[in-house]
Formats: C-alpha cells, structure tokens, sequence
C-alpha cells in the first residue's frame, strides 16, 4: 500500500512553519494515542504515522528532501527515526520533550519504566576534506555516568533497594483530568519505582547511581555533511538517576572555510590563474580536487576571464544518497607585471599586427 503524504496525515498545508507542525502533531498524538484507544490497532497505527510524518516535516534537512523527492528521497537511508520502532514504548521515548508535556513525561503509564535521562550536545568543527570524504572522530566526552562501586544501583555492595511505597514499584501514579486518567512521574522516587534507604547508600556516589566522569565516544561522520549536520549517538547522553534509560548524544556539525574552496549546496566552486596565451590558445590545466589530487581538464582557445569550467560529479557526495555534485573551476586570467625582452618584443609584435 502507498505511502500517504505525510502533510496529509498531520493535516497540515505545505508551507506551513515549524510551531504548526508541532501543534498538529501534539493534536493528533491526543487524539491517536494508545491510552486513549485501548484495543485500537487502527488509532495506533494512526498514532504511528503522526509520528513519521513529524518526524521528518520537523527536521528542516529531512523535509527539503522530502518537499523535493517525496517518499523516494528515503528509499537509500537516512528516513524517518521513527520507521525501525516497532515497540511503541521506543516510539514514545523518541519524543519524550512533547510527550513529557503531555503524559507527565512518559508517552504510556503502567509500564513502569522511569523516565529517560538528559540528551548531551557536542558542537564539532570538521574540515571541507572531512565533509566531503567522510570521517571518524573521537571525542571526549564530560557526561554523567554509572558509579562503578554499585554499578548504577545507588547501592553498598550487598544491599538493595526498596520498591517506593506511594508508587508501589511502578515508577508512575494515576492523575485524573475530566474523563481520562493520565500517568505521571512519581513525585516520591522520581519515576525510579525504587528508594534506596539511608543506610544503604553508596559512599561513593550518595545512593545516585552516577557520577561525573568523562568518556571517549568515536563518531562516524558521513560523506556529504553539512553545517548544521546533526548526528544521534544512541544511548551516550547523560545517565541520570538510578534505573533511569540513558539519554543520547547529538553531536552538531560546522565545516570549516575552506582556502580553495567554497560550497554551493553539493557543488564545489573554485577558481584557477591562467596566462594570456594560454586564454587565447587553450590548453590543458590541472584543477585542484577536494581529494587532493589535481583533474585535468582541457581549455577552449578563447575563454574568458570569469567563465567557469564544469568538472562534473567532483563536488560533495548527496548525504544519505548516491552521486555527487559538481565541481565549477572560475578562470582568472593573470596578466605579468615584468616581462623579460624577449617576451616584451613578442607582445610587441602581436599588438603591431592587430593595429
């Protein structure tokens, strides 16, 4: 079965700006959620929809491409989040900022899960180079990480936790608003559904779980980034509270200038210095490459200062796609400011012959 529009689905036009798709989603989510349709596999698969479709049209690079290409831009990868969640738990952790304003943090009640922790941003600075070929970097990372005496319990060695007594275990209580009952965070434990007593503590960490540290992440950069890039590390965020899932990691890319080069898009622009014979007589020049080899390319007799040679398919690889763009080499051509005799009686010669 084809694929509906993802406009459709939120029921919004296609211009529409980013605070309405938010509203339309948070709309549908209310009306589609599981909690409110028990039983309805129709409404949960509505509620799965919604939940692409946002997560594409909410996503400024995702919703050009879609806005371009359709459905098809995402037939190669880099698609929605949300299409590799079959576990609706999952599907509701992914948007846990507007579940959270919601459903008291948690997109379903009942399930006893605590709350996921905090998302960390790193902002990286990545050559032209890297950009275009792609790279891998290590980075250090300060975040909140499990102790290693209790290993994330918040517990001394040989002791346990006890079940919160308001929670009963469940990490969430019932709130009642008009005709439904929402779930929400448990104000004692803090959606842990567990309470470590004084006594039990962890020395090193006071019974939270964690503490601060600082780990090495490796990231793979993908070919075809951009400023503003951002790329989702699973499960390297925060760590939080005891029993809490752990946040992720969004890593925020910027290419730095570039001395050669300047980006157009997936083109690359360059410009190259040529002699006055070789302007009007053509000839074959070498272009330098983002790869760092040099392309030759041949000139025609005649070319003007400012036109633009196409070196196609040398530019920067489509992100998530195949091909490349192009590569635009400028001409400038450069005029001698001291000629030796020989070539000054040359020049001579030629502008007697066009007088």
């Amino acid at each position: 079965m084809a694929k509906r529009d993802y406009y459709e689905v939120l029921g919004v036009a296609r211009d529409v700006g980013e605070t309405d798709i938010k509203k339309a989603f948070r709309k549908a989510a209310i009306q589609y959620h599981p909690d409110k349709n028990p039983g309805d596999s129709g409404a949960e698969e509505m509620f799965k929809q919604c939940a692409e479709a946002y997560d594409v049209l909410s996503d400024g690079q995702k919703r050009a491409r879609y806005d371009r290409f359709g459905h098809a831009a995402f037939e190669t990868g880099g698609g929605p989040a949300t299409a590799q969640y079959t576990n609706m738990d999952d599907l509701f952790s992914h948007f846990g900022d507007i579940f959270g304003d919601m459903f008291g943090g948690r997109g379903r009640g009942g399930r006893g899960r605590p709350a996921r922790a905090s998302d960390l941003r790193f902002d990286l600075t990545v050559t032209l180079e890297e950009a275009c070929l792609g790279t891998r970097k290590e980075l250090v990372i300060p975040r909140v990480d499990a102790c290693g005496t209790c290993r994330g319990s918040g517990c001394k060695p040989g002791t346990q936790p006890d079940a919160c007594s308001q929670c009963q275990g469940r990490g969430q209580v019932g709130h009642q608003q008009g005709p439904f009952v929402f779930t929400v965070t448990c104000p004692a434990c803090q959606g842990q559904g567990r309470r470590v007593p004084n006594q039990n503590r962890c020395a090193d960490c006071s019974g939270a779980g964690h503490v601060r540290a600082e780990k090495k992440v490796t990231v793979k950069v993908p070919p075809g980034i951009d400023t503003g890039t951002r790329l989702r590390v699973a499960g390297e965020g925060e760590r939080g509270d005891t029993g809490q899932q752990a946040g992720d990691l969004y890593v925020v890319l910027s290419v730095a200038p570039h001395e050669v080069f300047q980006r157009d898009g997936d083109d690359l622009h360059c410009e190259i210095g040529i002699d006055v014979v070789r302007a009007v007589l053509g000839g074959v020049v070498d272009v330098p490459t983002v790869e760092g080899a040099a392309e030759k390319v041949k000139l025609p007799g005649g070319i003007q200062p400012g036109e633009k040679v196409r070196i196609r398919g040398r530019g920067v690889p489509h992100l998530n796609g195949s091909g490349r763009g192009d590569q635009f080499a400028h001409v400038k051509v450069v005029v001698p400011r001291k000629l030796s005799d020989k070539q000054r009686e040359l020049y001579e010669r030629l502008a007697a012959g066009a007088e």
